[in-house]
């Protein structure tokens, strides 16, 4: 008994001391950054500056790969499915770590169980647009058009995230559009622009480009103040739309299982970077806001968000997919 009990506490301080020898190590080599929604959308982007960041601190390649489409199930299963060995990460969204939860009845993947949360990034307001030459001027434009014509304007549901947004804003106002479906906000918007349909609510860099371009025209702000890019924008709380509160926000997160000696690694790196000066200014470009915290303070942020955009879909009355 005394030699099988000494096998087993050998046998266990080796895998202890194996897992922290990798952590020491680690990365050895190229690591693969997931992500769900398609380049010149919020997510791509602060992907894009982790990545670059990790490389420069790790010495190793951090690699950005887009896996957009179907709701952010090719992705986040992408990232579920592979080893949990810190070499692929999944830089997400609110959409497959807390809304899917709530907008469809089963899911291919755990967003709770399935993953382990590595760091909070950024979050940023929903922001509402309509093609620049639209005769809806404004929020109240709009609302007097889709109640002339009911269920005939449709909307660019770039995500569960905008549906959900969407949704609640159209039950607030007491009208009806149809739901476009795409894969992501960018490509949503970009339909706006062309004329595909007739609203679209969006992260703001998304909307951006096209409304600084002379295409799209932002009416509105999800979010409860105004944004410093956009000032004479007014929120949708301003306009009459009581308690309306939609933010989508970015978080690092790594396959469940994968050594917690590794997370704490990516995750100390991370937080240090996203609570830099410079990554404050990147942010602040696309009208967003840093929200660094660890896996602990991820966690947590993320289930209570799951339980916010469940009452959100309650209020919207969207029934579960």
């Amino acid at each position: 008994m005394r030699r099988l009990l000494l096998a087993c506490l050998i046998a266990t301080l080796g895998v202890s001391g194996l897992a922290h020898a990798n952590a020491n190590n680690y990365p050895r080599k190229p690591v693969k950054i997931v992500v769900s929604f398609p380049p010149g959308t919020g997510s791509d982007s602060s992907a894009r500056f982790l990545a670059q960041k990790l490389e420069a601190r790790f010495g190793q390649p951090f690699v950005v790969e887009n896996r957009p489409g179907a709701n952010s199930f090719i992705a986040a299963q992408t990232v579920a499915k592979a080893d949990p060995d810190g070499y692929t990460l999944f830089v997400a969204s609110n959409s497959p770590m807390a809304t899917n939860v709530v907008q469809f009845k089963t899911l291919p993947y755990d967003p709770v169980r399935d993953f382990a949360p590595v760091a909070r990034l950024y979050y940023g307001a929903m922001i509402l647009s309509v093609r620049a030459d639209s005769p809806y001027k404004t929020v109240a434009d709009l609302v007097a058009a889709a109640k002339a014509k009911p269920g005939k304007l449709s909307y660019g549901s770039g995500s569960a995230s905008y549906q959900i947004a969407t949704e609640l804003f159209m039950k607030q106002a007491g009208i009806t559009a149809v739901a476009i479906p795409y894969k992501g906000a960018a490509p949503a918007v970009a339909d706006l622009a062309g004329g595909q349909v007739d609203f679209a609510m969006s992260d703001y860099l998304a909307a951006s480009a096209l409304s600084q371009a002379g295409k799209t025209r932002i009416i509105a702000v999800g979010g409860d103040k105004r944004l410093p890019l956009e000032p004479n924008v007014p929120t949708l709380q301003e306009l009459g739309y009581k308690d309306y509160y939609m933010v989508s926000w970015v978080a690092l997160f790594a396959p469940a299982k994968t050594p917690p000696a590794i997370v704490k690694k990516l995750s100390d790196a991370t937080v240090e970077i996203i609570s830099s000066k410079e990554a404050a200014e990147f942010v602040g470009r696309t009208n967003g806001q840093i929200f660094a915290g660890g896996s602990e303070v991820l966690r947590k942020y993320q289930l209570d968000e799951i339980q916010r955009w469940t009452k959100a879909a309650e209020i919207a009355g969207i029934p579960k997919e």
